[in-house]
């Protein structure tokens, strides 16, 4: 049994739809952070950080959200969900969800957590606006890449599309959102039709706006 640990609107929702879209028994787990359930020996025995996602898949422990994103769809390649191991489209993919990981994410980290890195109400306002404008640079980057495409890689939907709308999502109230964007505005509207991220949604307990 698969069981994944995280919380609502959380980069946990990534592997949440994927297990939703590759239709396997799974148990969601969602941890409330305000109680420190994340803090607790328990979860921490599973990912030392207290960070989410966590999915243990029988005696396998992954975290990292891209580490568990290519887990599953390795695991379960009958859902055509990444292209072909050895493909020159799979070499694609990998750039992109290490693109989505490590330049898209870790400046969203900073734009939520400025005071990590920074002290000082003006200091953060200030490092926000410079990751606000550096994000939306980034966005269009896709933007740009999604030009004629129904999904990021293409004619079909796969992994790499939760990934992005989870955080295009995270820029909703932003002052130029990934929304705002020609091709990233459309496919956005696309990814929430379908059911798995509907049910993803549904079971975190989130409400519009959703992008």
């Amino acid at each position: 049994m698969i069981t994944l640990y995280g919380m609502p609107s959380t980069a946990a929702m990534i592997p949440h739809i994927l297990l939703r879209e590759i239709g396997v028994p799974f148990d969601l787990t969602l941890l409330d952070r305000e109680a420190g359930e994340n803090r607790q020996p328990g979860y921490l025995a599973l990912n030392p950080q207290g960070r989410v996602p966590t999915l243990v898949d029988g005696d396998l422990v992954v975290t990292e959200t891209a580490a568990i994103c290519l887990h599953l769809v390795d695991r379960h390649p009958e859902a055509g969900l990444a292209p072909a191991v050895g493909s020159a489209e799979r070499a694609v993919f990998y750039k992109w969800i290490a693109y989505l990981t490590n330049t898209i994410q870790a400046d969203m980290l900073v734009y939520f957590y400025p005071g990590r890195y920074v002290q000082g109400a003006e200091a953060e306002a200030a490092l926000k606006a410079v990751v606000e404008a550096r994000l939306f640079e980034q966005f269009s980057l896709l933007d740009k890449e999604m030009e004629g495409r129904r999904w990021l890689l293409g004619d079909r939907y796969g992994a790499l599309d939760p990934y992005l709308f989870t955080l295009a999502r995270w820029s909703r109230f932003m002052t130029r959102p990934a929304r705002s964007l020609p091709n990233l505005g459309p496919w956005l509207a696309r990814v929430l039709e379908r059911p798995a991220v509907q049910a993803a949604f549904a079971a975190e307990g989130l409400s519009a706006p959703y992008f």
